[in-house]
């Protein structure tokens, strides 16, 4: 698994950010910046929180944190799915998430993977399952080029308590969840009791009835641990697909 250098994180963290432009696809303002910090400068993905088209569903504004949100969570499992995820309050157009930016070929994504990419998506779904991802898409699992590494990416829409997951990713529905994956679901779920420091983290971006509702996603896992089929009485897949 890549480790993210000390300098990308505090740049990250603290550079200066200067937008370089716009991504033009999707509904949620979402800009390409570059982030300077003592001499070094790197790309990464700006989503302000004054962008967000309004939601019925989530709480006004909320995208970013749970974008956040998603990285700790994919980083407590262990599986590292999720590029360095935080929040900035400084950014050209005020708070937002600021994400590392991964360099990948976007014409290759989950409905052109080969089939050996496509078999590394497991933990993929596992998490989708975990944070209820209402809007896994086929272009928001990429590889990167240099390192071949499976990222995932776009997890504004993710922790809603009531059951909302839309993916296209039901490829091992039947199938039983591997017992390393497993695992790593047993050892989050002890995280997310009482006063741990994970359960504090995430409280800044969730309310107390989704990190209920997270736990009890963990319980329901380890208790039936099969990856479910489609669900046939609401809508299980994203639109548009990619």
């Amino acid at each position: 698994m890549p480790i993210l250098p000390d300098d990308l994180r505090t740049a990250l963290e603290q550079g200066q950010i200067e937008l370089q432009g716009q991504f033009l696809l999707g509904s949620n303002y979402t800009f390409l910046v570059n982030v300077t910090h003592e001499g070094q400068t790197f790309p990464a993905v700006y989503k302000p929180s004054r962008g967000e088209q309004p939601l019925w569903d989530f709480p006004v504004a909320s995208l970013a944190g749970r974008e956040v949100a998603a990285y700790r969570v994919s980083e407590a499992l262990g599986f590292q799915l999720i590029p360095f995820t935080l929040l900035r309050d400084d950014g050209p157009f005020g708070p937002g998430m600021l994400q590392q930016y991964i360099d990948y070929n976007p014409e290759y994504h989950y409905f052109s993977f080969k089939p050996a990419d496509r078999a590394r998506l497991q933990p993929v779904a596992v998490f989708d399952l975990l944070a209820n991802n209402a809007d896994r898409k086929g272009g928001h699992v990429l590889v990167e080029k240099r390192t071949r590494h499976l990222y995932a990416i776009d997890h504004g829409l993710c922790f809603h308590e009531d059951d909302k997951l839309r993916t296209v990713v039901w490829d091992f529905a039947g199938q039983a969840i591997q017992s390393e994956l497993l695992a790593a679901v047993a050892a989050l779920r002890s995280q997310l009791g009482g006063t741990s420091e994970l359960r504090r983290d995430l409280a800044a971006f969730l309310s107390r009835r989704e990190l209920t509702a997270l736990a009890a996603r963990a319980d329901h896992l380890l208790a039936e641990p099969v990856y479910p089929a489609p669900p046939s009485d609401r809508r299980a897949y994203p639109y548009p697909p990619v």
